[in-house]
């Protein structure tokens, strides 16, 4: 098979290179621009291309399918190439579900979660010596690629995401895989850019339930209210399986499951992990691995990137980085920290980065969600409103949309930079969110300085 990505970049289109050259296909592709790690997985396995740029002269019909990532615009030259040339044009979602449609498909959707309950089940089934391929959106110890594809393998766990599929493909790519078991974590709404309306966001979620195949099952937390609504007027004969809460202790900082009267201490904490645990331990008992085993193997997880990862502490002191952006994941992460150390106060600072984040219309949503920390800060790197072409608004109405008038806001780096490396971190942590990069802030720099 002779497959050609446009858009090769990308961080799950990289990946799917890889899996498919290790699977034995000929892999080719194209960028205009490309960063890391991408660039050095693709030179690892010889497929990265040798310059930057479109090259519609590398579509031909010798191609069995065309790849095409969501970084490609409509008129790329390389992808009007292969309209014209009839070679057939897949999303990387349709070309996962080609790649596994005569295996059992898992897939995890949600406004929030996804990654993590991802990440837990590769972990117990990694644990348990199960045969399984996978998509999942972060890297995760123990797992060279965030992609595999084999032949053999009977399971595929798919990280299903809400966005759209590609530049000519506008469904929602959680729609494509045709589950046979669906979870979904919660709805809260996101990607204003696609989903203008709440309700429109809440309608790809009713989708995805009736793409669950006959005779499939819904995963899905009964403690979100909007998520519930749905699952109450759905009439598809789906298996559905609500989750909870499990009985739990923290003690010195650490969270500890209890389960049959037994205790399994655990290397991550938070109400939200805990409720993606419960979804990864439903997949995992439809997959034959009892709540036993499950807890058992769950105890080594250590989270993935990104998601509360440690950065560093000291006796007093911790420094965590999150993913957390939108405002369920923002208000879940800030609660979770200042659970686990009550007595601890809590330095809370989120970059607004995406589309949706800094639309100003949807910053209302973000009302209340730094409640619980003791110090909270909002930075929005100036440039991001340049390279989006959005109009920049000033601190008051950041304060005014966060409902915090003690809240700090900054726009350039180095202000935020100088404010964090005074801060009093005894007896404190710092806890660091953000879809981008703080406008290049190096954290590890940050740590060392600031927990010295």
């Amino acid at each position: 098979m002779r497959v050609h990505f446009i858009a090769i970049g990308g961080s799950a289109m990289h990946n799917l290179a890889i899996a498919l050259h290790k699977k034995g296909f000929e892999v080719t592709g194209s960028d205009d621009v490309m960063f890391e790690p991408s660039v050095s997985r693709l030179a690892k396995y010889g497929i990265l291309p040798p310059e930057n740029g479109w090259y519609p002269e590398k579509i031909t019909t010798n191609l069995n399918a065309i790849i095409l990532g969501m970084h490609a615009r409509i008129d790329n030259p390389e992808l009007l190439k292969a309209q014209e040339l009839g070679i057939k044009v897949y999303s990387y979602p349709e070309y996962i579900y080609e790649q596994s449609k005569d295996k059992l498909r898992v897939v995890i959707g949600g406004s929030h979660g996804k990654t993590t309950i991802t990440s837990m089940i590769l972990h117990v089934l990694q644990t348990a010596g199960k045969d399984f391929d996978y998509l999942v959106g972060a890297q995760l110890e123990g797992f060279e690629t965030m992609v595999k594809l084999t032949k053999d393998a009977p399971i595929m766990v798919i990280e299903g995401d809400e966005y759209l599929a590609s530049p000519i493909d506008r469904r929602p790519k959680f729609h494509l895989y045709k589950a046979n078991i669906g979870v979904i974590s919660g709805i809260a709404w996101d990607h204003i850019n696609v989903f203008p309306t709440f309700q429109s966001y809440i309608d790809q979620f009713k989708i995805f339930i009736e793409t669950i195949q006959p005779g499939g099952k819904l995963i899905y937390s009964e403690t979100d209210a909007v998520l519930n609504d749905v699952i109450v007027k759905d009439n598809s004969g789906i298996d559905k399986q609500p989750y909870i809460l499990p009985d739990y202790t923290i003690e010195n900082g650490i969270t500890t499951i209890i389960s049959d009267g037994k205790k399994y201490p655990l290397e991550v904490f938070g109400d939200h992990n805990l409720l993606n645990m419960q979804a990864a331990r439903l997949v995992c008992e439809s997959l034959n691995i009892s709540s036993a085993y499950f807890y058992q193997y769950i105890t080594s997880f250590k989270g993935a990137a990104r998601r509360l990862e440690l950065v560093g502490k000291n006796d007093n002191a911790t420094v965590f980085k999150d993913f957390a952006h939108s405002p369920s994941k923002l208000q879940a992460t800030i609660h979770a920290v200042k659970t686990q150390f009550p007595n601890r106060k809590l330095i809370a600072c989120i970059e607004l980065h995406t589309f949706s984040s800094l639309n100003k219309y949807f910053l209302g949503e973000y009302a209340g969600t730094m409640d619980e920390a003791d110090e909270a800060i909002v930075f929005i790197d100036k440039k991001t409103f340049e390279q989006k072409q959005m109009e920049p608004y000033p601190a008051e109405t950041v304060k005014a949309a966060f409902s915090k008038n003690d809240l700090e806001f900054f726009n350039d780096p180095k202000q935020l930079l100088n404010q964090l490396e005074i801060k009093n971190l005894h007896n404190a942590n710092l806890l660091m969110m953000s879809s981008g990069n703080f406008g290049g802030i190096n954290l590890i720099d940050l740590k060392n300085k600031i927990l010295q």
